[in-house]
Parts: structure tokens; sequence; C-alpha cells
């Protein structure tokens, strides 16, 4: 009996909201990140999450600390490499792997290694560049035996065609409703539209978020709003419906930036955090930031009446703004100050008809874990007692 308590609690414990989280490792005053840092970083985020997803592993040269914090851990990273408007970064980054996978089991804490973030819509690079890198990365991890290791592009979710579609293991799709300027009552069905229009194309590959989430500070843009309310709102609406369907995410992002670029449409980039800009304050008071009974009761009722397909976008891409943001990985979605402008969040209507299959899964919630964690921690400490 003592030993289904210990059990029971040790399952409890490692239960987490979030499948996984977008982190920079760059301090708050933007500076590069020591392991001693990461680590910190690391103690703060392990309540939520035991998946990171970083976008560069030369970039601040971030990819040691980072692997070498999550060192005898049960963490995992997606890998990110950074490509620009040349293969330079593309090269800096492949062959940092390279040197990484010297001193580090990457098949232990490697999930996949992500080629490159909205490089296609920034016009960076075309799909079929795109899909020529992750096959020349794919050979690249052939020669180091790493090969198990899946490979992806990061890309937003209009510009995911068939080039990109047939290089990769999954899709990691990036989609934001507030860049597309959708109120927060119909950015649940917007997002979850994208994921199964995406899904309907795939040809049968797994469909993650790679980024979403919604600023809690800032200025509108267009019928979107920033706030605290918000952008919790939009967590939990999110999070249960994708815990619901079975799809995996890495949610944006870890920690507020105050270090990020303030130059967009609405000055939000410093705002995307789950955790404050000191690195250690939860944004969302309580120990219960969403209830999933609650959120999707209410989503049922809300949709009861309404068809999702209906959602439609308003623009297609090439109706988006243009402008290119800096090819520099300090100074785009590195620092997460690009990554999520109006210029990345094109709307289109070329995607494939809605094509919605949704599997059930039962997952702690925020709210459960903390109670269930209270009770069995009580009962954990009554068996020590009666041994």
């Amino acid at each position: 009996m003592n030993f289904s308590i210990l059990f029971l609690f040790a399952s409890a414990v490692t239960a987490k909201t979030f499948s996984g989280l977008n982190y920079n490792p760059k301090r708050p005053d933007g500076s590069c990140p020591t392991v001693d840092d990461v680590k910190k970083d690391l103690s703060v985020l392990s309540k939520y999450t035991d998946t990171l997803r970083i976008y560069s592993a030369k970039d601040c040269d971030q990819g040691e600390p980072v692997l070498r914090a999550i060192e005898g851990t049960s963490w995992k990273i997606y890998l990110g490499m950074w490509v620009g408007s040349d293969d330079a970064s593309y090269l800096a980054d492949k062959k940092e792997i390279i040197r990484l996978s010297q001193n580090f089991d990457l098949k232990k804490y490697v999930k996949a290694i992500i080629v490159g973030s909205e490089a296609v819509y920034r016009k960076e690079q075309t799909s079929a560049q795109m899909a020529e890198k992750v096959n020349d990365m794919r050979s690249a991890l052939a020669g180091i035996e790493l090969s198990s290791i899946p490979l992806t592009v990061s890309e937003t979710w209009p510009f995911y065609d068939s080039n990109i579609i047939n290089s990769v293991d999954f899709i990691d799709v990036n989609i934001f409703p507030f860049w597309e300027g959708k109120t927060i009552e119909e950015s649940n069905s917007v997002i979850f539209k994208h994921i199964y229009d995406l899904q309907a194309i795939s040809t049968g590959k797994k469909v993650i978020v790679g980024e979403t989430g919604w600023p809690s500070g800032g200025d509108n843009y267009e019928a979107a709003v920033p706030s605290v309310k918000n952008s919790q709102r939009y967590m939990g609406e999110f999070i249960c419906r994708a815990q619901k369907e079975n799809i995996d995410y890495v949610w944006f992002s870890a920690f507020d930036a105050p270090w990020a670029s303030s130059n967009n449409a609405s000055n939000v980039e410093k705002h995307w955090g789950i955790i404050e800009s000191d690195n250690k304050t939860p944004k969302y008071s309580g120990n219960s930031w969403f209830d999933c009974d609650e959120i999707l009761e209410s989503l049922e009722d809300s949709t009861s009446s309404s068809n999702p397909s209906s959602t439609s976008s308003s623009n297609s891409p090439s109706n988006s703004p243009s402008t290119s943001p800096s090819t520099s990985p300090s100074e785009t979605s590195l620092q997460q100050s690009e990554t999520n402008s109006p210029k990345t969040r094109a709307n289109s209507t070329d995607i494939a008809a809605l094509n919605s299959s949704s599997a059930t899964s039962t997952s702690f919630t925020h709210q459960n874990l903390s109670a269930f964690t209270s009770a069995l921690s009580l009962l954990l400490l009554l068996s020590v007692f009666m041994l």
C-alpha cells in the first residue's frame, strides 16, 4: 500500500501543464547565458514543462549551456537552427550541432532539430531551399550516426507547402490569432481551423503547433486586445482543447523579454511569457490558471450553434505586409522580437478544407495537479509514520 502511494505521488508531481515552452536563455538585459543561468531558469520552468525549444545552437553559443544544464535530467529540447537570407547562420548552426554531438548524447536530450523559423515568410528562403536544407541536415546527421533525430521546419501556416511537408518528419507550424487581428472570443476557433486544415494536407504526418500565445501587454492589433486576462483565457482554451485532441504544442513563450524590440505594430514583443521579466515571478496569480472541465464545457456550448469551418481569413498571403525583418538571429525571433510581428502572421484561404479528427486524452490541469499533489503529499507523510 505504501509503495502504491509513493508511485501515485511520483506520477502526480511529474505531470506538466505545457507540452513545451519556447525558451530564449538570454538574460533580461540581453546578455548571453551561463550554465548556472540556465539551471536557475530550469528550476523555475520545471513546474510547468519538461520540454523547451531554443532557436539556435550557435547564437550566443546557447546550445552548450542549455545541454550542459539538462545533462543528467529528464529535460528534452527542440534544437533550433537559424536560417537567414544567406547560408551563414545555417552553416554555423550545422557545424555547432556536429561539435555538440561529440560532447553530449543528443539522442537522449534532443526531441527534434528545427531547421529555420519563418524564413519562407520573411522571403529570405523559398520552400524548395528549406527542403534542401532539411535534406542536407539529414545527411549530416547520418554521418554522425544521429539519423534517429527527427527533422522539421518551423513556418507560419500559410507557407507550409508541399515542398516543406514532403521533406520533414513532422509539421511544426506557428499560428497566432492575435496577429490575424482576431478577437479573443473567436481565437480558439481560428487556431483549430488552421490546425485541421494542415492536418488535411499533411500526408499523414503529425502536426505540432510550434508557436502560439497571446501577449499580456502592449497595444491592440486590429480587433485583438493584449491583456493578462485575454492571455490567460487564450492559454486555457487552447491548452485544454489541445490536450483533449492529442495535439502537441510549444507555447510562446517561457519568459517576458524586456530586451525584445519595440519596433512593431503593437508594441507587444516584450509580453509573451508565462513568467515575468525577472525570470522568477509567474504572470498569472494562484495555483490554478485554468480549469479544463469548465473551459471545455464552455467551448462546447459556444460552438454548438456555430460551425468552426465558417471562420474565414480576411487576407491572402499576397495581401500581407511584405517588409522583412533583419536577417541576424540576434535581431529576429531568437530575441522573440520579430518572430511574432504582424508581418509573420499572414492570413490565407488557400489551405485545404476543414478535416477535423479529434481524440480524447486524460491529463492533469494545473488546478487538478495542485490539488492532487497536496492530497497525496499528506498521504505520503501519513504512510511514513505508518512504516
